[in-house]
């Protein structure tokens, strides 16, 4: 649902101006019943051009291997998976499950799930970590809960253009567009971050990090460059990043007092700091600005 949200460019522009054939959609697709597993069949046997595979969610592997536990068209939902990844030219995974699990693998993971090619930040997943599909790519992950849909198309243009090539890919295969600046890059909130003020849930003027679990200065993401609708992101309206293009989501395994809290070493010094900073070296500086006064301006916009 996300996709069809999509802005820059939208689905129909990528229909009409980039030529993109959508074969098939979960939820604008005509096709039903046997109509979706005939098409299905088509692109596994090649009879239906594929040139891009994009899937949503998780891979359901359980109970056993079977993957019995997610039926799709007559055949489990693990199946189609592989077959059709194998049969394309390029494969994209949407969304924190398809990518690396999502919440459905927490352990103790009764369902067996897993990403398409990472398994948390295990390279390996469902299709192993040497798959390359037809066109020599790895799986291409757009990460997040749910992905940003402009993410999302424009990968599919760079694909559709012939300029994957140019498309460079981190170590978790996200595109380095999108996923190399801190989601805290361009927050509203980043003055604050700097002058250690703490904030709230809808309050103004302070910053999430401190106390409600904010992963912003840990988590690549372009949500505070690229808005969500041309509009916001979460941390613009003061809800903290819950960090959920990293392939560590859900942070902690969703254990209790790490969800919209801030772990802490007693009481008071985060357990987690951002990126590319020892804790020592964290902990004395965020100890200077706490005692150092808040500036003018800081004070004059945060009211």
């Amino acid at each position: 649902m996300s996709f069809l949200n999509a802005q820059e460019p939208n689905v129909i522009e990528l229909v009409v101006d980039y030529g993109i054939n959508i074969l098939w959609h979960p939820t604008v697709g005509l096709e039903i019943g046997h109509q979706v597993s005939d098409l299905l069949n088509d692109c596994v046997s090649g009879k239906t051009q594929l040139d891009i595979f994009v899937f949503e969610g998780t891979v359901i592997r359980g109970p056993n291997g079977t993957g019995r536990m997610n039926y799709f068209a007559d055949r489990p939902m693990k199946d189609w998976v592989y077959d059709l990844a194998h049969a394309a030219q390029y494969v994209v995974a949407i969304g924190d499950c398809a990518t690396w699990g999502g919440i459905p693998a927490v352990p103790p993971n009764p369902s067996e799930s897993t990403g398409m090619q990472f398994h948390k930040t295990k390279k390996g997943g469902f299709l192993g970590p040497d798959f390359k599909s037809k066109a020599g790519f790895p799986v291409i992950n757009i990460p997040g809960c749910p992905a940003h849909p402009d993410w999302v198309t424009q990968i599919l243009v760079a694909i559709s253009i012939g300029r994957l090539g140019e498309v460079l890919l981190d170590k978790y295969h996200r595109p380095k567009t999108f996923f190399t600046d801190f989601t805290q890059t361009g927050c509203t909130n980043a003055p604050a971050f700097s002058e250690k003020i703490d904030g709230g849930f809808g309050k103004r003027g302070g910053c999430l990090f401190y106390e409600v679990g904010c992963r912003g200065p840990m988590t690549h993401s372009s949500c505070n460059r690229i808005l969500w609708n041309r509009i916001s992101s979460k941390t613009r309206a003061n809800h903290p990043c819950i960090g959920c293009t990293e392939p560590g989501f859900p942070h902690h395994d969703l254990k209790k007092g790490t969800i919209f809290k801030t772990p802490k070493y007693l009481g008071i010094f985060p357990k987690e700091v951002p990126e590319g900073q020892s804790k020592l070296a964290y902990y004395i500086k965020a100890g200077f600005h706490k005692v150092m006064p808040t500036s003018k301006a800081l004070k004059e916009t945060s009211i």
